[in-house]
Order: C-alpha cells, then structure tokens, then sequence
C-alpha cells in the first residue's frame, strides 16, 4: 500500500504492508484535513496482525476522520471508546499547524519523530513522548499533548513497530516523501510485524511544484 500527496503546502505518504503470508494489515496510517491549512496525521497499529488487529484499526480511522476537529487528547479518549470490545491498538496523533507547529500525542510503542538537517548533517530534532497503554483497554489518565516549532524542510517520520527503529538513520531529506516511505518499507520492514511508515513535511510558500 503506497498513497501520497499534498494538502496545502504540506507534503505527505504512507507506505505499508501486512505480515508476509496474510492478507490484511493491521496497521493504518490517516491523513485529514481540518481545514485553514492544518492537517491531522495519524498512524494505528492494531494488536497483532490480521483481521482481528485490522477492524480495531478501522475503527479508530473512523473515529478521527468523524470527528477530526477534535483536540488530539479528546480524540485519543473518543478512540479509547470505541475500540473497547476489540484487540485495541497503539495510537500516535500529529496535528500540522499553517503556523510551522506540530502538536503530537502518542499511546503506544507508534513512534514519531521530527528529522532536520543539521551543520553535521541528518539530526532528529525531537520525538514524542509515549505513554504506556494501549487505546481501547488501558488509556493513561493524563493525556498531555507535545506542542513543537518546525521549520519548511524539517519531516515528520511516523512507523510501526513493524519498521526497525534505526531506519530514520538513513532518511535523505532532499527525496520526496513517496520515495522517502517506499525507502524505508523495502529496507527496513520487519518480517514478523505489519509494517507502515508515514512521512510528512511542510514545503515552505512554494508549495508543489508541478
């Protein structure tokens, strides 16, 4: 699964895939816009794999994209709500701002992180803070969203546990984010885990280039 685009000035892609040897992904990535230039980011990782891990992850896509509006903390609980009867799944939640903020929110081991270029080269310029729990069975009582400043260049990189950690070592931020996704889906996908890897970058007042 390979889907990429724009929204505003921002950049985005999602690459994933299942288990070898099943049919259906457990893991989601979601994008939505919320309108005057923000955009929520989203990356669901159902417990497990299969069908089961999918409709917990189906669910929770649902519950963002009927209410994208929302707060990233209220979304979370909205989320909690709805997936209680099923496997649950580990959630992490980017807000893009216009205004160069990124707030982000993340229950789970979903990892998310901000990647820059540095004097000394490729720097993570901050990774959220996740909580322990797993929405739809065990929710933290004190969801306190990150607020972060970026700059037009700087990329969001949101994985699965499915994606080795270390493969937000290799990013080259001058690719786009389709062949940045696709990148890290072909090198670094694990092949005991559904996989997904979702990048997103604010391209400055330029905007797409056609």
């Amino acid at each position: 699964m390979h889907e990429d685009g724009f929204i505003g000035r921002i950049e985005w892609a999602v690459a994933g895939r299942a288990l070898p040897g099943q049919d259906v992904s457990g893991d989601r990535g979601v994008v939505l816009d919320t309108g005057g230039g923000t955009v929520l980011f989203a990356v669901l990782d159902g417990l497990g794999h299969g069908a089961a891990a999918a409709d917990a992850a189906d669910r929770a896509a649902r519950v963002l994209a009927e209410n994208r509006a929302e707060p990233l903390d209220v979304l979370m609980v909205l989320c909690h709500r709805a997936l209680t009867d099923t496997r649950g799944a580990a959630i992490s939640l980017a807000l893009f701002e216009e205004s160069d903020t990124v707030h982000w929110l993340g229950v789970g081991n979903v990892e998310s992180r901000m990647l820059t270029a540095g004097p000394a080269g490729l720097t993570v310029h901050a990774t959220v803070l996740l909580t322990a729990g797993i929405v739809g069975y065990r929710l933290p009582a004190n969801l306190q969203p990150q607020s972060i400043a970026v700059r037009p260049g700087d990329l969001l990189l949101m994985s699965t546990d499915g994606i080795v950690p270390e493969a937000a070592d290799e990013v080259d931020l001058a690719k786009f984010t389709a062949d940045i996704t696709a990148d890290i889906l072909a090198k670094h996908a694990k092949d005991t885990d559904d996989a997904l890897v979702l990048a997103a970058r604010h391209r400055g007042a330029a905007g797409p280039t056609t």
